[in-house]
């Protein structure tokens, strides 16, 4: 039982990887295979939180694990997506530009600082997550997005923002950060709530 957290953040890693395949090749309904590969792969990043926290396995090493494994999923998937639909990208580009910058400078600002990758999981990430899954459906399905990207666009921004400055004021590398809001209990080593279904 220990195991299957574990099992579900490395399935994320060959579904990525068959997404990838899909791109590619193309073979027949492969917009709908991808829907549901995608759907899948979302799945297993809320159960395999849900669990570890009912198993009270909810380690270090996970937290890492998933957020690492999150990050390629994601990059695969994106990168899939974007090659199918160029168009849709070169129209959009200085917009899905300025997100993979606050992406990559999270991550650069969280190295410099503490030399470790970021592991958050802020309450504001997991709602852009699913917002990023609704503009993907949508446009591996219509080859274009309009509403759904706007969101996808906003929540990514608020959400980096929001990382970056949890990083800065932050005193020491943790993981579970629910909100910029709380970064000053941690500072203080003051127990924050955390919401059971989001953080452990």
């Amino acid at each position: 039982m220990k195991k299957i957290p574990f099992l579900l953040i490395y399935s994320r890693i060959l579904i990525g990887i068959m997404i990838g395949l899909l791109a590619i090749y193309k073979i027949e309904n492969y917009h709908i295979i991808i829907v549901l590969l995608m759907s899948i792969g979302l799945i297993t990043d809320i159960f395999d939180g849900i669990i570890a926290r009912k198993l009270n396995i909810s380690s270090e090493k996970l937290r890492i694990w998933d957020s690492n494994v999150d990050q390629f999923f994601w990059i695969v998937t994106i990168t899939s997506i974007f090659y199918i639909n160029k168009g849709f990208v070169k129209e959009k580009f200085i917009w899905i530009a300025i997100i993979i910058l606050l992406e990559l400078l999270c991550y650069l600002i969280s190295f410099w600082k503490f030399k470790k990758s970021i592991a958050t999981h802020s309450i504001l990430a997991k709602f852009w997550t699913l917002s990023l899954l609704g503009f993907l459906i949508d446009l591996t399905l219509n080859s274009t997005s309009q509403i759904p990207f706007s969101i996808c666009i906003i929540l990514g921004i608020i959400s980096r923002v929001e990382i970056i400055l949890i990083i800065k004021k932050l005193k020491k590398w943790t993981t579970d950060v629910p909100s910029i809001l709380a970064v000053s209990k941690i500072n203080q080593g003051i127990p924050i709530n955390k919401n059971k279904l989001f953080n452990s």
